[in-house]
């Protein structure tokens, strides 16, 4: 029979034998956490090295800020009284294609107007501004030319009425067509006929119908040519076609045009009012100039060079 110095020496050995097995865990728990630990730090650094090969780290270059589309030139109002102070069209993510149409409702009628983006996106971008802020509303169209200077024009866009207003800013003209060369010199060969070379002042640049504007004068006049014209000193920048709405412009024609008051024969006869101006944005690719029969060449037509 065991003797109770027996037991004791039993139990203090099973306890002995319980703490040595809870250590031989703990440190098995930990070798496989510095295992674990390893591994991850041994991917880490792989990972981090590559994307150091890789450039991840390297300083990046500041990106450029956004050339504008357009850049608007703010004129003296202080100097002209007839300039007016609208502010500017935005400079960046102008529309550059396709077409938008501007509507121009006349006391003699609407006239509708295909406005090319693509080519004029400046000139484009500048009537639909005004547009929208009202600027043309109620304001009178000033001149009409019949062969002055080579032009077949109404002209509008200038709130003064005297020619020398609108609104303050003007941009690079865009679009604007060639002049025809030179006449044939006399030391010419004496193969080619004089007729050879076009005649700068019965060449046609705006063909009846084209809408342009001169942005060398202000951002908002704008001219209808309303017959064939050659304008050899008129560098007007294209920025549609008459699509619709000859009557209304025919009306003004017919009437004629009276003595400005400065001894020229340029003031519409009859008054001629905008009573109201828009441009939207259109899905429909452009359709030209009109083809409405004796009104406009085709849509194929270019100037005559």
């Amino acid at each position: 029979m065991a003797t109770s110095s027996t037991r004791q020496r039993k139990l203090a050995r099973a306890k002995l034998d319980r703490q040595l097995a809870r250590r031989a865990e703990q440190e098995r728990r930990k070798r496989q956490i510095r295992a674990v630990a390893a591994v991850v730090t041994t991917l880490a650094v792989a990972v981090l090295g590559g994307m150091w090969i890789g450039g991840v780290f390297d300083k990046k270059p500041e990106t450029p800020p956004a050339a504008n589309d357009c850049v608007w030139n703010a004129q003296n109002t202080a100097a002209n009284a007839n300039l007016k102070d609208v502010g500017t069209p935005r400079t960046s993510g102008i529309t550059a294609t396709g077409t938008s149409v501007m509507t121009i409702q006349l006391n003699t009628g609407s006239v509708g107007i295909t406005l090319d983006r693509t080519l004029a996106k400046c000139a484009a971008e500048s009537l639909a501004y005004l547009a929208s802020s009202g600027y043309y509303n109620n304001t009178k169209c000033h001149e009409l030319t019949k062969g002055e200077d080579g032009q077949y024009a109404l002209r509008c866009g200038d709130h003064s009425g005297t020619g020398d207003g609108g609104a303050g800013y003007t941009w690079v003209p865009e679009n604007v067509p060639p002049k025809a060369p030179a006449s044939a010199s006399p030391q010419a060969s004496a193969s080619v006929a004089p007729s050879a070379s076009p005649n700068p002042a019965t060449t046609v640049r705006y063909p009846k119908g084209t809408v342009a504007m001169q942005p060398g004068i202000t951002g908002s006049q704008f001219l209808i040519f309303f017959q064939d014209s050659p304008a050899p000193d008129g560098d007007y920048s294209i920025v549609g076609y008459v699509t619709t709405g000859w009557e209304a412009i025919d009306k003004i024609v017919a009437a004629g045009a009276v003595d400005n008051g400065k001894g020229a024969n340029t003031k519409p006869k009859d008054e001629v009012t905008i009573q109201s101006l828009s441009v939207v944005d259109s899905a429909e690719p452009s359709a030209g100039p009109s083809t409405e029969p004796s009104t406009q060449p085709s849509p194929s037509a270019t100037p005559s060079r």
